[in-house]
């Protein structure tokens, strides 16, 4: 990933589902100017609510596999019987333009992306407890019981791979937790790789 502020930086946030990440996402967007929304493919059925464009870009079965074929995705996987996927291009056009781009996407996406963009930084979230993911889960009130179920059980396993994971942030409360992710934020623009040129600038203004 180009250093020194001339590109943005590939945030990648994973939970297990019903962690609230999507809520997260939401909020760490409204906060900051410079971080594009990464908007994935998807194969599954718009939610209510949910508009083709902004929440994902909604295709069928066919041309996703087409685009699989043509290498086309930064990264791809298949959850619950649906395909999820995020553009290669896109991805790309939003770093160079000097954005940051935030990739709300399943661990098994942000295992992808890991290991073919070694500059992004990793985000875990996780619930408080089982209890309360699985409130969050049936208060969706989106899922048959046997998806339910399948939720639940895919939740532990997900949830083990948060050593992977540059950060771990626990979603107790929304505004501590999007402050959490804030902060990580904030912290990696300040990384040293990442302002040496302003440190530069600044060692020129001292006498020789």
């Amino acid at each position: 990933m180009p250093d020194n502020g001339s590109s943005g930086i590939l945030f990648v946030l994973s939970a297990p589902s019903g962690a609230g990440k999507s809520t997260v996402s939401r909020e760490v967007l409204a906060s900051l100017s410079n971080m594009k929304f990464s908007i994935s493919h998807t194969t599954r059925t718009r939610r209510a609510g949910e508009i083709d464009g902004r929440d994902y870009h909604f295709v069928e079965r066919q041309r996703f596999e087409a685009m699989v074929k043509g290498n086309e995705f930064l990264e791809w996987a298949e959850v619950f019987d649906q395909f999820y996927g995020t553009g290669v291009e896109s991805t790309r056009a939003v770093l160079a333009s000097g954005q940051d781009l935030l990739l709300d996407i399943d661990v098994q996406g942000a295992r992808q992306v890991r290991a073919r963009e070694a500059g992004c930084v990793s985000i875990m979230l996780l619930p408080p407890d089982f209890v309360t993911l699985e409130s969050r889960l049936r208060g969706r009130g989106s899922e048959t019981s046997s998806a339910l179920s399948g939720r639940l059980t895919r939740a532990r396993i997900e949830a083990e791979e948060y050593g992977s994971f540059d950060y771990l942030v626990v979603n107790k409360d929304l505004a501590g937790c999007v402050d959490d992710v804030l902060a990580i934020v904030r912290a990696e623009h300040r990384r040293t790789e990442r302002t040496s040129n302003e440190a530069q600038s600044i060692l020129a203004t001292f006498p020789a």
